[in-house]
Formats: structure tokens, C-alpha cells, sequence
């Protein structure tokens, strides 16, 4: 089996979710995806959760249910809600309202 490069996928993953753009999100499934990882969507919260301090909207990637499910990694956790609605996103009880509409899946936005 192939190892993979932690660090470059990391990095892969950061250079993805700056590409999201404001009042969009996408979920870790759809990073992994387009990076070719189907089954990487963990791996793709591990890069999310270690990227505080770099230039990277880590409150844009949310679960494939819409759920804020990274939160307990902001600093206050009320702080990935603030950032999306800032944005225009709604929230409410933890999850982005009008998911499909907000929705930005790489695949289909990056050719």
C-alpha cells in the first residue's frame, strides 16, 4: 500500500479550503474527494483542526450533514457559528440552515 504524505496533504487541504469562497461552505467529504482521498474525510479534520494560525477558513468546512461539528476547536467554540454568520450563513442549533444552497463542492467549481 502506498504511504501518503501527511504534511503534503495537509497542505493540499489548506490550499483547497482557501479557495472556498465567503458565504459558501463544504464538508471534509468533499475536500477529500476532490483530493482524490474518498475515504480521507477524518483526515482532512485532523488538517482543519491543526491549521489555526495559518491563513485558512477552517469554519467553512463543516460535517456532510451541515453540522458544525469542528467547533470544539475554535477558541471560544461559539466562534465557527460567528464566522459563518458574518458571512451571511445561517445557523441554528449547530447547523448551517439552507445546506444545499450554500453547499460549494470542488468538483464541480474548480475544472
Amino acid at each position: 500500500m502506498p504511504s501518503v504524505d501527511k504534511n503534503r496533504f495537509f497542505e493540499d487541504v489548506y490550499e483547497l479550503a482557501s479557495l472556498i469562497p465567503k458565504g459558501r461552505v463544504t464538508s471534509y467529504g468533499a475536500i477529500a474527494e476532490y483530493l482524490g482521498s474518498k475515504r480521507s474525510a477524518r483526515m482532512v479534520g485532523w488538517a482543519m483542526n491543526g491549521s489555526h494560525g495559518k491563513n485558512v477558513p477552517a469554519h467553512r468546512v463543516v460535517n456532510r450533514s451541515g453540522m458544525l461539528s469542528g467547533k470544539a476547536h475554535f477558541q471560544p467554540p461559539s466562534l465557527m457559528q460567528k464566522l459563518l454568520e458574518s458571512e451571511g450563513i445561517e445557523i441554528k442549533d449547530d447547523q448551517v440552515q439552507n445546506f444545499q444552497s450554500v453547499f460549494w463542492d470542488p468538483s464541480k467549481e474548480l475544472l
